[in-house]
């Protein structure tokens, strides 16, 4: 895919209308943001606009609108941050239509510089997640050019992140990256096309139908390839080992045997668990307390569950990260939600945090892992976008990527 896209640099926002697709998919609690990181990430693109002298208009998503518009998922409390932020006024137009009259008015008001936030974009339903035509051309209404830096929202084909950038075009209009997006491009796109070598990627995380392409696809462009997390145990069931109560997917063992072939095939190093820390029953709550047995992989006994890597595993993936010059991590080696079973997880990520190698977070379990471990500013590059990482590693074409025009 063409990785070479037109950023906010490549534009001249003065005194025109820009539109911004940013992820202010935060978490709140009862009207209060918990976590401000996506607000962060945003500024830098939005002030720059702001001191070319564009006229900036936000517009994002929030939670799943299951319901319909409600005050619980509106973007107000994010329009509140973000004027913190940035020391300046953010109007929020909270017009549940998010593109009506009141956000016609509102930026038909704007001087260079100002900023005016929509309510969220989810709040139009399925005109939003189905690329409604309707919509997207209301958003394109709205103005001249049009940044996408939600790299969290780029592989789902909405009104918002791919709708609009066909009206935008339409009317002589430029469809560019901001600086989140272009740091994602710039690493993931990278990584997968044409990585320094020797590329080593980690998998993690519970479930292999999850990963299928990833393991493929990454098979192809690797060179050792480390296997973790439970997904693992059905890699050890078909390589006929006992694997006792562990996590299984009885329908991916053929599957599972194809990757081991195929890692032979190619010649690439394919590391799976050699002992595995175990328990007799899962703990409920998930952070209860734990009695652990380290067993080999070779003989763990068929009344036990493993919850995580055992040490010797994580000698040996911390030995394969040591080498190399890039490595991709995407999903936990164990339960990381008990403190116990994160014993694996914080081995890989301190591994990761020692060596090198230019080191590529990809989201999810695996980004709030190196997080909370403080490990965060060891990294090259942890993703915003857990699921669009992820489809990054599969090789696939992200919309929201696509719709930007090329250099």
């Amino acid at each position: 895919m063409g990785l070479n896209k037109k950023s906010v640099d490549d534009i001249n926002a003065k005194g025109k209308r820009v539109l911004v697709r940013c992820d202010f998919n935060v978490p709140l609690k009862n009207g209060e943001i918990t976590d401000d990181t996506r607000i962060v990430a945003a500024l830098p693109t939005i002030k720059k606009l702001i001191g070319d002298g564009g006229k900036v208009i936000l517009c994002s998503h929030l939670g799943k609108v299951k319901n319909g518009p409600n005050e619980g998922e509106s973007l107000a409390p994010v329009a509140k941050r973000l004027s913190e932020k940035l020391g300046k006024e953010v109007t929020f137009v909270a017009d549940y239509n998010v593109t009506g009259e009141a956000a016609t008015k509102a930026v038909e008001n704007m001087k260079e510089g100002d900023v005016v936030l929509l309510q969220n974009t989810r709040f139009r339903g399925a005109e939003e997640t189905k690329n409604g035509e309707k919509f997207s051309k209301e958003l394109a209404d709205l103005a001249d050019l049009y940044v996408c830096d939600a790299f969290g929202s780029s592989h789902r084909a909405h009104a918002s992140v791919a709708g609009v950038t066909k009206f935008i075009t339409a009317k002589g209009g430029q469809n560019v990256v901001g600086y989140l997006m272009e740091k994602e491009i710039n690493f993931l796109g990278k990584a997968v096309e044409d990585p320094v070598r020797p590329f080593v990627a980690i998998l993690g995380g519970a479930k292999v139908a999850d990963k299928l392409n990833v393991i493929s696809n990454l098979l192809e462009k690797c060179d050792t390839l480390i296997i973790g997390g439970g997904m693992a145990y059905t890699f050890l069931k078909a390589k006929g080992y006992e694997i006792g109560k562990s996590l299984v997917d009885d329908t991916k063992i053929d599957y599972c045997k194809e990757m081991m072939e195929k890692a032979e095939k190619l010649g690439k190093k394919l590391l799976l668990p050699v002992d595995s820390v175990t328990i007799a029953d899962f703990p409920n709550p998930i952070d209860a307390p734990v009695e652990v047995q380290v067993y080999d992989v070779t003989n763990m006994p068929a009344d036990r569950e493993g919850c995580d890597i055992g040490p010797k595993t994580a000698a040996l993936y911390a030995e394969a990260v040591k080498t190399a010059k890039t490595v991709v991590w995407n999903g936990p080696m164990g339960v990381f939600e008990n403190p116990t079973l994160a014993a694996g997880t914080i081995a890989v990520a301190k591994a990761l945090a020692e060596t090198d190698a230019t080191t590529i977070i990809g989201g999810g379990d695996s980004a709030a892992a190196v997080n909370q471990l403080g490990f965060a500013d060891k990294m090259s590059h942890i993703s915003t976008g857990g699921g669009a990482s992820l489809e990054f590693l599969e090789g696939k074409e992200l919309p929201g990527v696509a719709a930007a025009d090329d250099k």
